[in-house]
């Protein structure tokens, strides 16, 4: 969900908050041995999918936002889906 009318600084202090708690699940479900393995998967391969996405927009000229919108999207819907598990 990236926001284009409050620009660059807040989309990556979006993107800074919904990385750090994403991280900050992951590394809990692996101290406790919860972490499965789709969710080592998903953690490589979302990355991955991000950055092709990425490529596309700097190819295309679209912008810093389009750039970053692949990052910031995946990284809020893993903090909201493992903001519920916990």
């Amino acid at each position: 969900m990236t926001n284009v009318f409050y620009g660059l600084p807040c989309t990556v202090a979006s993107l800074a908050t919904a990385s750090w708690e994403t991280m900050f699940h992951r590394t809990w479900m692996m101290a406790m041995g919860t972490c499965s393995f789709v969710e080592y998967e998903a953690m490589l391969f979302e990355k991955l999918a991000a950055s092709m996405e990425a490529a596309v927009a700097v190819i295309g000229g679209q912008g810093t936002h389009a750039i970053l919108a692949p990052y910031l999207d995946r990284a809020e819907a893993n903090a909201t889906r493992l903001r519920s598990k916990s």
